[in-house]
């Protein structure tokens, strides 16, 4: 999906996906996390995999504040968040109470035209579609994101394809 794309990759841990992203052909590349242990793992990793650092930022912060401050525009956006974090400051996210701000808060950096892939790890985890389907049209893809060796356990993730409406 990231040929020629501008990608942003929202909680990126390791920056796996910005990796596949990049390799993948993303014309540019940002990821943000609020660790500095995840973002120097995600350094290495990009170097391990021939990318250049300078040219694929990676911006330690909190997702939802530097979402409010970001002006710029993203092609493709990967978000999997934790199921429940603290931050520094003592801010907490909670993925089922606060997906809907998230996606809300990526749709206005978002391209028209651009799609998101969503995914998140709590088991008990219900998508609040009656909020979003205003801005996105919405495809859960799971069965497509299951690693073969988790076919038995297909309750390990939950994964949605979130269109936005906008035309260019």
């Amino acid at each position: 999906m990231s040929p020629q794309k501008r990608f942003l990759n929202l909680f990126a841990y390791t920056g796996t996906a910005s990796v596949y992203a990049i390799k993948g052909g993303a014309a540019k590349c940002r990821s943000v996390d609020s660790s500095n242990t995840y973002l120097a793992w995600m350094e290495a990793n990009f170097r391990r995999n021939g990318i250049n650092i300078d040219r694929h930022p990676r911006i330690r912060g909190d997702v939802m504040e530097w979402l409010r401050v970001d002006d710029d525009k993203y092609d493709l956006v990967f978000c999997d968040p934790p199921t429940h974090s603290v931050s520094t400051d003592r801010r907490t996210f909670n993925v089922q109470a606060d997906h809907v701000d998230l996606l809300r808060a990526i749709h206005r950096v978002l391209k028209p035209g651009g799609s998101v892939v969503f995914s998140n790890n709590f088991r008990k985890f219900k998508l609040s579609e009656s909020d979003l389907s205003k801005i996105y049209q919405i495809k859960e893809i799971t069965q497509k994101t299951i690693p073969r060796d988790f076919q038995r356990t297909m309750s390990i993730h939950r994964c949605w394809l979130l269109n936005s409406f906008d035309a260019e």
